[in-house]
């Protein structure tokens, strides 16, 4: 039985570590985002769109 429970635990403490790497991860994405659409609003980032492109001139 302390076989079972020791792997067990050595299976759990695995993946304990990959979905805590996998939340950092997230994570640090979303800041990412988030800080790129506070710097986009500020700066006037959300005016041009990518339907408004600068005419040519001919």
């Amino acid at each position: 039985m302390s076989m079972w429970l020791t792997a067990a635990n050595q299976v759990m403490a695995a993946t304990r570590g990959v979905m805590a790497a996998e939340m950092q991860r997230q994570t640090a994405a979303m800041q990412a985002e988030f800080e790129r659409q506070v710097v986009d609003f500020w700066t006037g980032g959300w005016m041009t769109s990518p339907q408004m492109k600068p005419r040519r001139r001919r």
